[in-house]
């Protein structure tokens, strides 16, 4: 049980990190207006957050750019048009996936570019791989960070050898990364206990990125404050892949920080959340979404489910169980 007065208090080191851009990008192909991408980042500096997540680093070689807004990118100098020297408290990552980016290439060294953290995704089996991008940002002067996705599909051996890895390298930070929206609270004290007797061993900080498949993001993510993590990702009204994330405006209304203020965050959704949502842009917690997450599944099923606007949701079930 958490003692109550951790609810009335604050951590100062709690680090708040908006995915908006980035797991946002993944329901509209990364297709923001500069107008939506300006107003994001101004807020969230009014806001008080601590991080920006401005999108992928991904190959241009491997994607088309014709196919993808600009975030895929996330270029030095398209980032740059945003902020300018960036002269505020509020810090810039992006993240590159093994195997989807040109680390060498296309991450300059720090001191050439407005970026501040690398975040290094990858699957558990693509550990050593994470390893090298993350000893590459170091050298080059960045946070780091190794966001082992789809924690949910390994077990406890698994996740202590990957630990024990990634400890022993240059990261900063360690994240939980809930894929596929199917922990609960209870799973995730374990995993916090678990990820933090690594990261105490290795004096590294730990992370948390939840997804919203059985409505549980911001309860997980809050649970796994209470459980010390100190880094928390999350977006403006829960824009994200498939059913969502942790929403930014229940966390900042959530913790007691003064320097963080959920006013700008209401009117950033009342001017660009709530437009696209009319336009048809689609995410958020539906039926397809939860019977992934009890299944512990990759959600692209319910993706396309949920894009064809069905609602056979008995029949969805039975394909999922192969039961068809």
């Amino acid at each position: 049980m958490k003692e109550i007065q951790k609810l009335l208090d604050y951590r100062p080191d709690i680090r708040v990190l908006d995915a908006t851009l980035r797991d946002g990008g993944l329901v509209n192909n990364f297709m923001f207006t500069d107008e939506f991408v300006q107003d994001l980042y101004k807020t969230n500096i009014k806001a008080g957050v601590d991080y920006m997540e401005f999108g992928y680093k991904a190959d241009p070689d491997m994607f088309k750019e014709s196919e993808f807004g600009k975030w895929k990118f996330s270029k030095d100098e398209d980032i740059r048009a945003i902020v300018g020297e960036n002269d505020t408290d509020l810090k810039i990552s992006i993240m590159a996936d093994v195997g989807r980016c040109n680390y060498k290439r296309d991450i300059l060294p720090r001191s050439e570019s407005p970026i501040d953290m690398i975040r290094v995704a990858c699957y558990i089996h693509q550990i050593p791989a994470a390893i090298e991008m993350i000893e590459d940002a170091h050298k080059k002067g960045y946070e780091t960070t190794c966001n082992i996705m789809a924690i949910s599909t390994s077990g406890e051996n698994d996740w202590r050898a990957a630990l024990d890895l990634v400890c022993k390298s240059s990261v900063d930070v360690i994240y939980i990364v809930d894929s596929y929206g199917s922990l609960y609270p209870e799973q995730i004290q374990r995993i916090c206990a678990l990820y933090k007797e690594y990261a105490d061993k290795y004096k590294k900080e730990i992370g948390m990125h939840a997804h919203n498949n059985q409505q549980l993001a911001f309860a997980n993510t809050i649970e796994a404050c209470g459980d010390g993590v100190n880094f928390l990702d999350a977006t403006y009204g829960m824009m994200g892949r498939g059913a969502g994330n942790c929403a930014i405006e229940l966390l900042l209304g959530f913790l007691k920080n003064p320097k963080y203020n959920i006013y700008p965050a209401l009117q950033f959704i009342e001017n660009q959340i709530v437009p696209l949502k009319k336009q048809g842009v689609m995410w958020g917690y539906d039926i397809p979404y939860l019977l992934t997450g009890l299944l512990n599944q990759h959600p692209r099923d319910a993706i396309a489910f949920a894009g064809e606007k069905k609602t056979d949701y008995t029949e969805f079930w039975n394909t999922l169980t192969g039961k068809d």
